[in-house]
């Protein structure tokens, strides 16, 4: 099998299947055109699929011989980001944009699927390719479990093109690779009054403002310095006039981290102080905190897999150490139905626009890593199907 040779004779199909996803991108759960596109494509291919979670997709690859099954997962749906940068398949929605690479891994995955469909004869199992929606908003993963899509699936494996990577290598390691990440909201509630005279009220501008401060002694206090951990307010509203006491503030903010215990512990945390630190300056407070996604942790022998399968298309060279991210993932839900291993595929170069971070107006993408991260979907399935 000439995976790498198949993911050249289908590159450029791969970039024009981008580019186009590209120009109409998407928000999370919107994906019907770009879903329509992509059951298009599938049937234009022989292959068989159906709807799951509204505007997701499982299609299904059987090989010629008998064996375990496979799922290769891509997340579609785009950004509330303003275009910035002026190339030819720039988006034709204002204010929306593929600036995450999500466009790149649907038509990987299309690419994908041409190469297993064209060797599926020589394929010991079955593969599925699971086009997922919502990701931006950490729903479509849930959804698509809640519909059944992980029932006999033996192992997964999906990919990030990353442009914190050179374009020309991956990064593939055991171990966590993405954090969990929460949502949270704090209400805290005073006394409105006159700015000129404070006492008469319970600011709770200078309640919260004390919380923002003390929620930050959890990483440098209470979790060992060892771990990995962020607590941020992203948020923070209060006050209508520069002259009057506020009676309320609303904060919204995330927490991450590695550690599933620590991951645990991060609420009681939160509660404790906010509600002590109000009640110091005579208001209340309340924490909503909500649960999203776990953190992305690779396999040990998944990752051993995808490793040797890097190492077929590129060599040992095409290999490097990426440190893990605080960002986020729902793909972790996934991993926690069967095991698996999420790799970044090095999608960066210094050379051109393509070192702009991702979620900025000006993310692009080497598209050389395309025909990398389409031949390293189709090796990976092979590879671990081999095994038996």
């Amino acid at each position: 099998m000439k995976i790498k040779e198949l993911s050249n004779k289908y590159k450029q199909y791969v970039i024009d299947m981008r580019r186009e996803f590209h120009m109409y991108p998407e928000l999370s759960w919107q994906e019907i055109r770009t879903s329509k596109r992509i059951k298009e494509e599938l049937e234009s291919m022989g292959i068989s699929y159906e709807s799951v979670g509204d505007t997701g997709i499982v299609a299904t690859v059987k090989g010629g011989k008998e064996g375990k099954t496979v799922a290769l997962r891509a997340d579609i749906d785009a950004l509330e980001v303003q275009q910035l940068n002026k190339v030819p398949y720039r988006s034709n929605h204002e204010g929306v944009m593929h600036a995450c690479g999500h466009d790149g891994h649907a038509a990987m995955l299309l690419g994908a699927a041409k190469i297993l469909n064209e060797i599926k004869g020589e394929i010991k199992g079955v593969v599925k390719f699971f086009f997922q929606p919502a990701e931006e908003v950490a729903q479509g993963a849930k959804k698509m479990i809640e519909e059944g899509v992980m029932e006999g699936v033996n192992g997964i494996f999906g990919l990030h093109l990353w442009v914190d990577i050179p374009c020309g290598t991956v990064s593939i390691q055991e171990g966590p690779r993405m954090a969990s990440a929460d949502l949270f909201k704090i209400i805290v509630k005073g006394k409105g009054g006159h700015g000129s005279m404070p006492h008469q009220g319970i600011d709770t501008v200078l309640a919260a403002s004390a919380i923002v401060m003390d929620l930050q002694s959890i990483v440098s206090r209470e979790v060992s310095p060892l771990e990995s951990v962020v607590v941020s307010v992203g948020s923070l509203h209060s006050g209508t006039r520069f002259n009057v006491i506020a009676s309320e503030a609303v904060m919204e903010g995330t927490t991450r981290c590695f550690n599933p215990e620590i991951r645990k512990s991060l609420s009681p945390m939160m509660e404790r102080i906010v509600k002590n630190t109000a009640s110091s300056y005579r208001a209340t407070a309340t924490l909503d905190y909500t649960y999203m996604t776990p953190a992305v942790i690779n396999d040990p022998i998944s990752s051993a897999i995808g490793e040797k399968s890097v190492e077929k298309l590129l060599g040992k060279e095409g290999l490097v150490r990426f440190k893990e991210i605080m960002g986020a993932e729902d793909y972790s839900f996934f991993l926690e139905k069967a095991p698996g291993a999420l790799a970044f595929i090095g999608a960066g170069n210094k050379k051109g626009e393509y070192n702009y971070p991702h979620h900025h107006g000006r993310f692009d993408i080497d598209e050389d890593a395309l025909q990398i991260g389409t031949a390293l979907y189709a090796q990976y399935a092979v590879d671990f199907l081999d095994q038996g």
